[in-house]
């Protein structure tokens, strides 16, 4: 699994951790039942602190993307929204949402900017 960290990110590195890994599941190279790498494994590979990696895999778990089992690891779950918990749906937009918003406004664009695309697509999206 390969993770690229931008360390002079305003984005948290452990939101750029769990957007990474969110991306491989859609991408398919992740799959349901897949195990994650340990967060001391990855935190070492990565170069980053053992609570970076964790506080990234509690955030997916809370989504429901992933399930941590005490003394087994951490395991990709099934992607199907029917069989995903209402709040981990909830967690899981919220968190895309503040990544998306965090990274445009890191790239320089202003609020209304980033609220008017957001529209913009939602209708397109909603009304095809």
């Amino acid at each position: 699994m390969d993770l690229e960290i931008k360390f002079h990110s305003r984005i948290s590195l452990y939101e750029q951790i769990a957007h990474q890994i969110w991306e491989l599941i859609n991408q398919g190279v992740l799959k349901p039942g897949d195990q994650l790498p340990t967060s001391r494994e990855l935190a070492r590979k990565l170069g980053v602190n053992f609570n970076t990696v964790a506080r990234a895999y509690r955030v997916l778990d809370r989504s429901a993307i992933v399930s941590t089992q005490h003394g087994r690891g951490t395991f990709i779950l099934e992607t199907n929204p029917q069989k995903a918990n209402q709040t981990g749906q909830t967690n899981a937009v919220e968190e895309l949402a503040r990544f998306y918003f965090r990274k445009s406004s890191y790239l320089g664009f202003k609020p209304e900017e980033i609220k008017t695309c957001f529209e913009k697509i939602y209708q397109e999206e909603m009304n095809p």
